[in-house]
């Protein structure tokens, strides 16, 4: 079941109530398509990575090519691994744009302090958006973590929310973080210092990448 509408829930919602459809459904499970735009103040996308933070009890495995956090994403990420919550991030192991992702490398650290777990996938560049949480939450589309989709871009996804495909999707996300390298302190230790530089200089100009 396709729906083109989202709202961000406090609490997991009546999906019973949507139209009076969920009784005619095959199987179970629920996928609600939404869309982003640029010209509102109802940033749809940000809104759907955070409800799934928010309520995760076990993990959320994210994938993303780009990863440019503002105050909110990077705190909620923080948190959640605080909490207990399993918190991994993929990234490119061989990135498209080496400056954004020497500006994506300035997160590590305070990401590491907290107990997120980064990985890169090393035969290359991974170009997914997938957030996947307690096999009974997924989202799939087109939304980078980064401030051109969650503001500047018309963006879309799929929420998933009990669907079989779940499983699926975290069976896809185990296979891939097999062949990728995990992010140390000593791997970032590693990195020259022109690139760190390049990477405080980008993120004095973060918003408009």
């Amino acid at each position: 079941m396709f729906l083109n509408t989202w709202s961000l829930w406090e609490k997991e919602p009546d999906y019973n109530s949507y139209l009076g459809l969920a009784e005619n459904l095959d199987e179970k499970g629920y996928a609600v398509s939404f869309g982003d735009n640029p010209f509102d103040d109802d940033k749809v996308g940000e809104k759907v990575y955070m409800h799934i933070l928010n309520r995760a009890d076990k993990y959320v495995h994210i994938i993303t090519p780009y990863l440019i956090l503002d105050d909110g994403l990077l705190m909620a990420l923080k948190y959640f691994a605080e909490r207990g919550i399993d918190t991994k991030l993929i990234l490119p192991g061989i990135p498209d744009k080496k400056a954004v992702y020497a500006l994506a490398e300035t997160y590590f650290r305070t990401l590491l302090n907290s107990g997120v777990e980064i990985y890169l996938y090393t035969p290359g560049f991974v170009h997914a958006k997938v957030f996947v949480s307690d096999d009974k939450k997924a989202v799939v589309g087109t939304i980078n973590l980064d401030y051109r989709s969650l503001y500047h871009h018309f963006e879309s996804g799929t929420y998933l929310y009990g669907a079989k495909c779940i499983t699926d999707i975290e069976a896809d996300y185990q296979a891939t973080l097999s062949k990728c390298e995990k992010v140390t302190y000593e791997s970032i230790k590693k990195e020259k210092a022109f690139v760190k530089l390049r990477g405080r200089f980008m993120r004095l100009i973060a918003p408009l990448l």
